[in-house]
């Protein structure tokens, strides 16, 4: 089967994305398609697969899926990406219209020059703070912020956010100590999850700046996430090292990303998406 695609980024987090406008795939097939074409040695090589497909529920929607063949429900940088190809494909008209993924229709605003979109707001809806909405084991509803949490031999601190996906947030004195690689994997499964997590280190700059590197689950590490850009500006607030209403900048290793936890308790995205490659992937 040929099937024709579109390998598009938010600030290094790469996605092949597929439009099922045109292209109709089998349901059962979607997760090994994904595994095979995120795949750099057998397939395309990318973070994950997401599906731009038809929707009752806005004028386009998106389906995420793992690197891993796990399906995900929302993704703040693939997000960015469906809406700058909906815009130049003319999916849509307007430059501000919804998105329907799997955690609710979120908004988005494409900024457009010279009929290319460069950057993209994202309005990524109220922040999940009830642990066991997150969701997240334990006795009750009451946020998760600085709870004692031990890992193997680390004893850490977490915050806990969901933005329509859970995250685990550290923070750290120093980014470059922080230890993603040892016990990102461990947390991501930690059976206090119940849906697995993603894991966050933070480091604060100051009130307005954050460093900031995570392991998704079912990917691992990336060059950035965009829910968990938000979820680490929200923790950062809760902790007290930031204020609501102001534009916090998150450092990411694929760039930045900047976030509001507005005063209307929504979080606000603005970033990159680009568009590297298309073309046709031959699946068997």
């Amino acid at each position: 089967m040929r099937i024709p695609f579109t390998k598009m980024h938010g600030l290094g987090n790469s996605y092949i994305f597929i439009n099922t406008f045109d292209t109709k795939l089998e349901e059962k097939s979607l997760p090994q398609l994904a595994i095979t074409a995120a795949n750099k040695d057998i397939g395309i090589g990318s973070d994950g697969l997401i599906l731009i497909h038809p929707s009752k529920k806005a004028p386009v929607g998106m389906r995420i899926f793992n690197k891993d063949g796990s399906e995900g429900k929302t993704c703040g940088n693939g997000i960015r990406c469906v809406a700058k190809y909906a815009y130049e494909n003319q999916l849509v008209k307007e430059k501000t219209f919804e998105i329907e993924t799997k955690a609710g229709n979120v908004t988005a605003e494409v900024h457009v020059t010279n009929e290319l979109v460069e950057e993209v707001t994202v309005d990524m809806g109220e922040p999940i703070l009830n642990r066991n909405s997150i969701p997240m084991t334990g006795e009750d509803d009451a946020q998760v912020v600085l709870e004692a949490f031990q890992v193997s031999h680390h004893p850490l601190q977490l915050t806990a956010v969901s933005m329509g996906n859970p995250h685990a947030v550290f923070f750290v004195e120093d980014i470059e100590e922080a230890p993603l690689n040892d016990l990102g994997p461990i947390i991501t499964h930690d059976h206090r999850f119940p849906e697995g997590v993603n894991v966050e280190f933070v480091e604060v700059i100051n009130e307005t700046e954050i460093h900031f590197r995570v392991w998704e689950r079912g990917s691992g590490i990336t060059q950035a996430c965009g829910t968990g850009a938000c979820a680490a500006v929200v923790a950062t607030i809760l902790n007290g090292y930031a204020t609501k209403d102001q534009v916090v900048t998150v450092h990411l290793s694929g760039g930045d990303l900047a976030i509001r936890w507005g005063l209307d308790n929504h979080v606000w995205m603005k970033g990159k998406a680009e568009t590297t490659i298309e073309g046709v992937f031959i699946w068997k």
